[in-house]
């Protein structure tokens, strides 16, 4: 393989592409005392303070052509995924927000006018046809508009946390369903592509980047084990065998923080530098290490309880990054994915094992 066929990866044109904003600041008194007293008389006493908010943040969206914007107020976390059709379901734990970047949308708040949130998340949405090629221009209004929101707020409490969270997803298996066009890909690190498009990041930020696989657990691959109903552990076989794939697979193709999950939870990828590990009843937060040299696997599964697919996790290092960007840590990705579906009986015409590629950044405004 010629030197600049190692530096990108190939994928299909019939894949989707996702990013949003998400800053975050914690509701002080302070802030809240900028708005005027609560009506603690009142059933719905922080109503006012959240709609007066939501005015504010509204109208600065507007001013700045952002079209698809969410103040959340309620506690819980954002999903953000593609879709033709607009949807937002709210869980326990999660809103979840399912859109096509190329026509819509919305501008909504999601609040209890009875409580006072311990934070407050604006989130913005991407809302355009070709995401990779604005998403410095994206990132920059949506700067912009932060430091404008600041200034009306206007308290020296008010301290905005920004993560820009972008994704890849497709198929590894498209060609083989007949999806034949692919572009190729070097994807380079979000601070190299938003300086050569004008939008300098502060110095102090990070940036993590990482695969995400998702494998359907179907009749095929459960197949491949015996499982025994009568056990208290019936899915420890099973479980074990995906593990010992995905390891092998990835080990040979020098991939090294890695997870594997079968869980039902949905995770949340951190650096554990400056996140712990933590679980809810819905969400997992999942860090990993890039100091730990000889790599890092996560292991998490209830070998009582089958769930309807299990999750991988490949967590690019600091060595997984070329002058070229994350094309050849992909590749290696794919090849070892390539390798795992076979050991646990893919058939590449029938079944899906869609990859997700993240990149994000955070810094504090």
């Amino acid at each position: 393989m010629p030197v600049s066929s190692q530096h990108k990866v190939y994928i299909p044109n019939s894949s989707r592409d996702n990013q949003y904003l998400l800053a975050e600041f914690s509701l002080t008194d302070a802030i809240l005392a900028r708005f005027g007293a609560p009506m603690v008389d009142s059933a719905e006493p922080f109503k006012e303070f959240y709609l007066q908010l939501g005015k504010i943040f509204f109208e600065l969206a507007d001013q700045a052509g952002l079209r698809n914007v969410h103040l959340i107020a309620n506690g819980k976390t954002p999903v953000v995924r593609f879709h033709t059709e607009a949807y937002t379901l709210q869980t326990a734990e999660q809103i979840l927000f399912f859109y096509n970047p190329a026509y819509h949308e919305a501008q909504n708040s999601f609040f209890n006018p009875a409580e006072k949130a311990r934070k407050v998340s604006l989130l913005f949405l991407a809302t355009d046809a070709n995401i990779r090629a604005n998403a410095a221009d994206f990132h920059n209004k949506v700067r912009s508009l932060l430091q404008r929101f600041s200034d009306e707020i206007n308290s020296p409490e008010l301290s905005i946390k920004v993560r820009d969270h972008q994704h890849l997803t497709y198929d590894l298996f498209a060609k083989q369903k007949g999806v034949k066009e692919s572009y190729g890909y070097k994807l380079r690190s979000l601070d190299a592509r938003y300086k050569a498009r004008n939008c300098e990041l502060p110095e102090k930020h990070s940036a993590l980047t990482y695969a995400i696989i998702n494998l359907p657990l179907s009749r095929y691959v459960k197949e491949q084990v015996t499982i025994d109903t009568k056990s208290d552990r019936p899915y420890n076989a099973l479980y074990q065998l995906i593990q010992d794939q995905f390891v092998e697979a990835t080990s040979l193709n020098k991939l090294t923080h890695r997870a594997v999950l079968a869980n039902g939870l949905l995770p949340l990828v951190r650096n554990s530098k400056f996140d712990k590990m933590s679980t809810g009843k819905e969400l997992q937060m999942i860090g990993f290490d890039t100091s730990v040299s000889e790599g890092q696997l996560i292991a998490d599964w209830d070998d009582s309880n089958l769930v309807e697919s299990a999750q991988f996790i490949i967590f690019a290092t600091k060595d997984d990054y070329t002058d070229m960007g994350y094309g050849r840590f992909m590749n290696q990705v794919e090849t070892a994915l390539r390798r795992f579906a076979k050991g646990v009986n893919l058939n590449p015409e029938r079944d899906d094992l869609v990859v997700r590629f993240h990149q994000h950044i955070s810094y504090h405004l």
